[in-house]
């Protein structure tokens, strides 16, 4: 699977985060594993440690998110995946409208790891969570360092301010499976 070097919205660029990278790892009929890592990560703020539960306004503080398209083109999903272990995931019918909770069987599992200035962030998603492929998807990040200061990462943006549910962001794509 094909490793993206996320973009910083131009708008709100990092204080010292050099770089955010972005890949699926794996996807079988369990689940869909995901991995972030950020350059440059030691004024980086993490939310502390708060347990498995679904959670609401993540992105308002350091939190990874998928974007993910089904074949119907129409609506799309939302995840939210937060250091603290909390998780969001969510529906739209088109671009920001019939937001409702996406049915999730169980939680995701997200992990962080911390080592000098580097953070790596696992994801496990449950692949019955997902849309039917194929996918067109957007990896994105929050990124909030010290002193407040937020960066928005994503594969592509939209040019006047970020936003990850612009059609610009899903620039992913992922092919459906072959046949046995």
């Amino acid at each position: 699977m094909e490793t993206f070097d996320l973009i910083s919205h131009p708008a709100h660029l990092p204080r010292g985060v050099t770089g955010v990278s972005a890949r699926i790892l794996t996807l079988d009929a369990d689940w869909l594993t995901l991995r972030w890592k950020v350059g440059g990560a030691g004024a980086l703020v993490l939310p502390p440690f708060a347990g498995r539960a679904r959670t609401d306004g993540l992105w308002q503080t350091t939190c990874f998110e998928l974007f993910v398209k089904g074949p119907d083109g129409a609506g799309y999903a939302e995840f939210n995946l937060s250091p603290s272990e909390r998780w969001a995931a969510y529906d739209f019918t088109g671009y920001r409208a019939g937001m409702s909770e996406r049915p999730v069987p169980r939680p995701p599992v997200c992990t962080p790891r911390r080592g000098g200035s580097v953070l790596i962030f696992d994801a496990a998603i449950p692949a019955s969570a997902l849309p039917p492929q194929p996918w067109e998807y957007g990896l994105t990040a929050v990124i909030e360092e010290e002193a407040g200061i937020k960066s928005y990462w994503a594969i592509a943006h939209p040019p006047e301010k970020p936003d990850f549910h612009d059609p610009a962001c899903f620039a992913g794509r992922l092919a459906a499976p072959e046949a046995p």
